[in-house]
């Protein structure tokens, strides 16, 4: 899995690509516990992530109770295979997701 941390003052935005699976989501869980201190504006771009398991999710989850306590997280640009996956476990339900800022339209012939 790749992750790209970007702050900005109290503000952070983490990039994942890749896999969030059982190896990745707790090694990614160790390196936020010190990553969010001081941090009341977390955003998770899922652009690049390919693939997230159930201890992705509860990765997800553990870090949007966190944020929830010292500030607000959101999710933002989920793959339409991930965002199934959110929907069909319920946990789009108490994620916080942004809507993705894409444009949508329709061409016709």
């Amino acid at each position: 899995m790749e992750v790209k941390k970007v702050s900005d003052g109290s503000a952070l935005t983490l990039y994942l690509g890749g896999r969030l699976d059982a190896v990745t989501a707790l090694q990614l869980d160790k390196d936020l516990t010190a990553a969010l201190n001081g941090v009341d504006d977390l955003t998770v771009d899922l652009a690049d992530l390919e693939y997230i398991s159930s201890a992705g999710l509860r990765m997800l989850l553990k870090t949007q109770k966190r944020m929830d306590k010292q500030g607000a997280m959101r999710i933002r640009n989920i793959r339409e295979n991930v965002r199934e996956v959110l929907d069909m476990t319920g946990f789009s339900g108490f994620l916080t997701i942004a809507e993705d800022k894409k444009t949508k339209f329709s061409v016709s012939f």
